[in-house]
């Protein structure tokens, strides 16, 4: 959906202080100090990976760089150049600045120029986010968020003294530059212990971690043994169940009931790689006794009803109690079908996919009675001594990871992988002594890398703040002093609008210049 509030009422109603100005100064217009280009709709028949004129699409406007080219002929008047501020339209309203290569516009995303005799293109870069986000706050939405080139001309901009933004520019930099530097090293830490934690689960998956182990503890129980005793007594548990049925409704059991049974999908080993000695490939579903998805009923803030878990509280594979919310009606449930330990829960559709597929295992009895959202699954475990935990394990490990990304259907911007989809994932099953060691391992390290990536989230969250109120002091006239020999705001608004006036008049449609690719 679109913006519908005011600019004014944004301004007025802001509390975050990035929309504020000094006492002197103007407020102008976005559309009157600068223009604004809106992508072409280029033909998607003619995208390419290997050739053509670099693209540049919406989702690129952070990165800075393009791995799309189009083919067909363009007007030169979308190619965009180094430096050039942009604006996605869709989504979050990213702005930054492009990258090292020329590109051409593709639609959803505009081109801001601003005239520099007025307004300083790099104080509109620090400016401009703050308004974009207050927009984007302010725009409801049923799917994706959609922003017009009209509110983005509509917005209005602080106006300080021409020589002022200059001096605010160069301040900022000089005060950010070491401030993001920090920021850049933090993420690169953060993208190492990611990679870390991924090259663990990938040992232990593959039985690496525990190779020496291995070597002088033969199994009391393989893998495959261990797999056959699941499923009997994954067999012997529904026959109870099928027994007690019967019994409940005062009918003798039927002839051949027991060929009724659900025989659990057997895993797909075409392609797969060899495992450890003593190592079986299984299927999700056959170590899964029970499978289902969660509740869809509203939820709030409000600690009235049953706890229901969703996707913030599935953190490092593990379940957060922090910022819970809470079912507003009823959930009328059997005690057997709220969270107990053993279960797994896994989120099955998110906008990232790197999300789809992210699990936690329920490891001890929750304080009190707990259910789930209905964008997570629950797979109840057979065996409840560590199998839920090494399943929870290889879902987060790159084989886990990429299995689910492959499958994952993808619509409206959403990415999904059903509950019958994903318990045919194939997932490898050493005896329980190997996984007991290979858990123990694994943990005592992940555990460490966790306190280190909360530490560094710790850090950049201080170095937000840290930024914000430098922006902060920056855009309310705090950061450098006023200079009495400035342009006052209101003679350079004046020009502005001078000049604006003199330009209606005198302009003339002109006709644009089509290129043929190279």
């Amino acid at each position: 959906m679109a913006f519908t509030t005011s600019i004014a009422e944004i301004i007025a109603s802001d509390k975050t202080g990035l929309l504020s100005k000094h006492a002197t100064w103007e407020r102008v217009g976005l559309a009157e100090v600068a223009s604004i280009l809106n992508g072409a709709p280029f033909d998607s028949a003619l995208f390419s990976t290997i050739e053509g004129v670099p693209l540049l699409r919406i989702r690129d406007v952070l990165s800075g760089t393009t791995s799309t080219y189009y083919t067909g002929t363009y007007d030169e008047t979308y190619l965009v150049k180094p430096g050039d501020l942009l604006v996605g339209m869709d989504g979050d309203f990213n702005t930054d600045f492009w990258g090292a290569t020329p590109a051409l516009l593709n639609q959803r995303v505009c081109k801001i120029t601003p005239n520099e005799a007025f307004y300083s293109k790099s104080f509109l870069g620090y400016v401009l986010p703050g308004y974009l986000a207050a927009i984007n706050a302010n725009t409801p939405s049923i799917t994706v968020k959609h922003l017009s080139s009209k509110t983005v001309g509509d917005i209005e901009l602080p106006l300080p003294p021409r020589a002022e933004q200059t001096r605010i520019v160069e301040k900022l930099e000089e005060l950010l530059s070491d401030l993001d530097a920090g920021v850049a090293e933090l993420k690169a830490a953060q993208k190492k212990l990611a990679q870390y934690r991924q090259s663990l689960l990938k040992a232990a998956v593959e039985g690496a971690l525990t190779a020496a182990w291995r070597k002088h503890n033969p199994p009391g129980e393989t893998g495959a043994q261990l797999l056959d005793r699941i499923l009997r007594e994954r067999r012997q548990r529904w026959e109870a169940k099928q027994l007690a049925k019967f019994q409940e409704q005062g009918k003798a059991p039927p002839e051949g009931w027991q060929d009724r049974y659900p025989e659990p999908v057997q895993p797909d080993t075409s392609g797969l790689s060899a495992l450890p000695e003593g190592w079986v490939w299984s299927s999700l579903d056959q170590l899964v006794g029970e499978s289902s998805y969660g509740t869809s009923v509203k939820c709030s803030y409000a600690s009235n009803g049953d706890p229901v878990l969703r996707i913030p509280n599935i953190v490092a594979r593990k379940i957060d109690l922090q910022n819970l919310k809470f079912a507003t009606q009823e959930l009328s449930l059997g005690d057997a079908e709220y969270l107990a330990p053993g279960d797994i829960l896994v989120v099955r559709t998110n906008g990232s996919i790197s999300l789809v597929g992210r699990a936690a295992e329920v490891r001890e009895t929750l304080p009190r009675q707990f259910f789930f959202a209905s964008y997570l699954l629950r797979l109840r475990s057979v065996e409840t001594c560590f199998v839920h935990r090494w399943i929870s394990a290889f879902l987060a490990s790159i084989h886990g990871r990429k299995w689910i990304e492959v499958r994952a259907a993808s619509s409206a911007g959403q990415h999904n992988i059903s509950l019958s989809t994903l318990l045919t994932m194939p997932v490898v099953l050493p005896p329980i002594a190997e996984q007991e060691e290979s858990l123990k391992s694994l943990e005592v390290i992940l555990d460490n890398v966790l306190k280190q990536e909360q530490s560094i989230e710790i850090s950049l969250k201080q170095s937000a703040a840290q930024r914000k109120n430098i922006l902060k002091a920056a855009f309310s006239g705090q950061l450098v002093p006023q200079d009495p020999h400035d342009e006052p705001a209101s003679v350079l608004l004046a020009r502005i609008r001078a000049e604006q006036a003199a330009r209606m008049n005198t302009s003339k449609p002109r006709g644009r210049k089509i290129k043929e690719p190279a």
